[in-house]
Formats: structure tokens, C-alpha cells, sequence
């Protein structure tokens, strides 16, 4: 058990607690707008490589306009080729080596366009700006949400410290500057899933549906809320129709305003895979990767089972939450720092129940240490990689851009291991008997 300490001591922790998290926070967007923008810079201009205006949020903007004002196919080469213009500057040229792969095709759902109808008719600048301050509200909403729904009673200066430490993350840092929509989608399932904890059932459904525009990130909970509501019908079944006729309106909508779309999505989904040449966190040959991602499911599918029945208002529904999110992140077969926003409920969790992972085994502490070394790491580099661009070695700094990126493979693994295990432990004793820190 930690000493007792008193409220004046408390409060001062809190403090130098956020203090350092807007330290860290500042450093990392200092980092990203100065070190790795002004890299990327650089080596464009040496290479001949294209810069536009790099925004995910403009090809799929781009498809919505021209399938809903000029009935065109978003997913056509033509309007890939209009992308190109926007995103890079200029349209992609083979025969350049140094051009890049990504196509930057339309490779979403085509129903995607129904979330952004109401932006179509604006400069895509104007889009562009209220995107990025809305990912940024969205992003800090999540925090708030995500504790919520752990029922962790954290006082208001450490949420803050939190919301501080999410949006300083290089996963939100990223995702922000290039609008990308998995942040609107992490938003969408923190949403879904509060709404469920809250008792909002219908409505959980209704914005689970909407998060499906990202179908990878999405599914895994899809999947989950669904056998967890089956289990108790009688009274889960709102989630089940909420989230039916959301997708029943979505998908229905979609055949009408591009008919078999399906199978057009489906060629895109199949061409940006050939092209991006996806890569999941797991850095390990693709037949081994299949067997470490079933082994994983395997074992989340066991202990989720076991589950099924919590109710909504639980500190072991949130536990679940994030270990199927921690699954999400693992076994997406991309490797994108912004997907990892998705962690944020599990590293939640496993800084709420610290005390219960420093107690247990030599093998589970050094775990648990490494993850906090891993997910530290991004601002112990940032921090370091700023002062020496802000004390004139900016040669050096720039040069070594890459540090901050060399914990985000190990740190999903981490905390997927730990969550798996934090599962595990609260099976085994009833929630009345844990030692849930405050």
C-alpha cells in the first residue's frame, strides 16, 4: 500500500503532474512542426518529391463532392488523379522514383460522404481548418469520456493532465496535422461506448454504426458489443437496433447514391493494400504474423467470453472495452502511429490499477515498467530533440528525427500484453475485492 499523504501534498503532485504534461505536450508539437516537418521538407525538396496539401481529410472530401454534386464515381482513376493534384500538388508520375506509392485513392466506404455533406459546398481551407480544431476538441472529449466510462475517479487537475499528455501524444500530434478520420473515429467509439455505460443503448448503436466508416478500427468492438448484448437480450436489445437501423440507413443510402458500390470499394480497398504495402506493429513475416494475430484473438475471445454478462455500469466493462480496442491496434494490418489514439483506454487502465501490476511478479513489473518506458519515450525524445534545435544544434535534431518513432511498434504489444493480463486478474476476484487506485 502507497503512504498516506495529505491534500496539500496531493495537490502539489497534481501541479508538478501538469506541469510536466504540458512540458511534454509542448515538445512533442514543437517537435513535429519544427524537427520531422522541417525533415520532410528537406528531403522533398532533394528528391523531387510532391507536397500539397497533405490532408487525409481532402480525398475523401474531394469523393463526397463530386459523387453528391456531380454524380461522379469517388473511386474512379479520374477523380484519384484529381486527388493527386490536392494531396501532393500534382498528379503521381510512375516513371518518377522517388514519387510516392500511396495513390491516395478513395478507399472508404462510400457512406463516409454522408458525414461530410455539409462541408462540400465550402473551400476545402475552410473545411480543412474547422476539421483540425474539431479533432482537437474530439481528441480531449475522448479523455474525458474514456475515464468516464472506467469509472476511475480522477480529480479534475489530473484529467486535465491527461487531456494534456492525449493531445501532446505523437499518435494525436500526427492524426491532428494530417485531419486524419481515425481521430474522428476514435471520438465516434469513445461516444458509442459512454453512451452504453450511461444507459444510452439506442444512441451507443446509432454512433457505433457511424464509427464503421473506418471498418478496421471499428469491427473488433462491433463484433464485441454485439455478443455482449446478445447475452442479455431482454434488456441490451436498443444497442442491437440502434445500431441495426443506423447501419440499415447507412448502407441503404449508400446503394441509392452509387449503386454496387460494394464491389467498387472492395477493388480500392484491394489496390491501397497492394500499394501501401501494409505492415501491422508486429514486425514479423506475414505467415508468422497470422499465427501471432489468432493466438492473440484466441485469447481475448476466452477471457471476453467470460464477460459477456458484465453489466454496462462496471469498472469490468471498461476493461473490456480496452482490451478489445488494445486487440484493434494489434492486429489492424497497418502500421500507422494515429491508429494508436485507440490505447488510450487501455493506458488509462493501466495507469488507474499501477499498484496492482508493481505488485505481482518480477516478470509482470519489468513488463509494466517497459511499457512505461515505451510510452514515455516519445516525450523523453521530443524533449530532448527540441532543446538541441532550440540551443542551435538544429543540424543534429533534424537529423535524428527518427528517435521519437522507436517505442511506437513495442508499445501496442505492451500494452496489449497487460491489458490481456489486467483481464485475466479481475476475473479472478470480485470487483468489491480490488484495490482500485483514485
Amino acid at each position: 500500500m502507497e503512504p498516506a499523504r495529505g491534500p496539500a501534498s496531493l495537490i502539489k503532485r497534481a501541479q508538478v503532474g501538469s506541469v510536466l504534461a504540458l512540458v511534454a505536450a509542448a515538445s512533442m508539437w514543437f517537435y513535429v512542426d519544427q524537427i520531422l516537418v522541417g525533415f520532410q521538407v528537406a528531403d522533398a525538396a532533394e528528391r523531387d518529391r510532391p507536397r500539397g496539401n497533405l490532408s487525409d481529410l481532402y480525398p475523401r472530401w474531394l469523393g463526397a463532392r463530386e459523387l453528391l454534386l456531380h454524380q461522379r464515381n469517388p473511386y474512379g482513376d479520374d477523380i484519384t488523379i484529381e486527388i493527386q493534384k490536392g494531396y501532393y500538388g500534382r498528379a503521381l508520375d510512375p516513371a518518377r522514383p522517388n514519387d510516392p506509392k500511396d495513390q491516395q485513392g478513395f478507399a472508404y466506404p462510400v457512406y463516409v460522404v454522408f458525414l461530410l455533406a455539409p462541408f462540400i459546398r465550402f473551400p476545402f481551407h475552410s473545411v480543412q481548418l474547422v476539421f483540425y480544431w474539431t479533432l482537437i476538441a474530439l481528441t480531449a472529449i475522448s479523455v474525458w469520456l474514456w475515464v468516464s466510462v472506467l469509472r476511475w475517479r480522477l480529480p479534475a487537475l489530473a484529467t486535465a493532465s491527461c487531456i494534456a499528455l492525449a493531445l501532446g501524444s505523437f499518435a494525436a500530434v500526427q492524426g491532428i496535422k494530417l485531419q486524419q478520420l481515425s481521430l474522428l473515429v476514435s471520438a465516434l467509439l469513445a461516444g458509442a461506448v459512454a453512451c452504453v455505460a450511461g444507459g444510452f443503448l439506442f444512441c451507443g448503436g446509432v454512433l457505433l454504426a457511424a464509427a464503421t466508416i473506418k471498418p478496421q478500427l471499428a469491427w473488433p468492438l462491433v463484433v464485441w458489443l454485439l455478443v455482449w448484448a446478445w447475452s442479455d437480450w431482454q434488456n441490451r436489445r436498443r444497442f442491437f437496433f440502434g445500431f441495426g437501423s443506423a447501419m440499415a440507413l447507412l448502407l441503404g443510402g449508400a446503394e441509392m447514391i452509387l449503386p454496387g458500390w460494394w464491389w467498387l470499394f472492395a477493388r480500392a480497398l484491394g489496390q491501397y493494400h497492394r500499394y501501401t504495402q501494409n505492415q501491422s506493429v508486429l514486425l514479423v513475416p506475414w505467415q508468422y504474423s497470422g499465427i501471432l494475430i489468432a493466438a492473440a484473438v484466441v485469447a481475448c475471445g476466452f477471457l471476453l467470453w467470460k464477460l459477456r454478462a458484465v453489466s454496462a455500469d462496471e469498472q469490468n466493462f471498461g476493461l473490456a472495452i480496452s482490451l478489445v480496442l488494445a486487440l484493434t491496434v494489434l492486429v489492424v494490418p497497418m502500421y500507422a502511429p494515429y491508429n494508436q489514439v485507440l490505447l488510450l483506454p487501455a493506458i488509462l487502465v493501466l495507469a488507474r490499477d499501477r499498484t496492482l501490476f508493481t505488485s505481482r511478479s518480477r516478470g509482470v513489473r519489468f513488463l509494466y515498467l517497459a511499457a512505461a518506458f515505451a510510452l514515455a519515450w516519445q516525450w523523453i525524445a521530443s524533449l530532448s530533440l527540441s532543446s538541441a534545435y532550440l540551443l542551435g544544434w538544429r543540424a543534429w535534431a533534424i537529423s535524428d528525427w527518427k528517435v521519437p518513432f522507436f517505442a511506437t511498434f513495442s508499445l501496442p504489444v505492451f500494452v496489449f500484453a497487460l491489458t490481456l493480463l489486467a483481464v485475466q486478474g479481475a476475473q479472478r476476484q470480485p470487483e468489491s475485492a480490488r484495490a482500485w487506485v483514485n
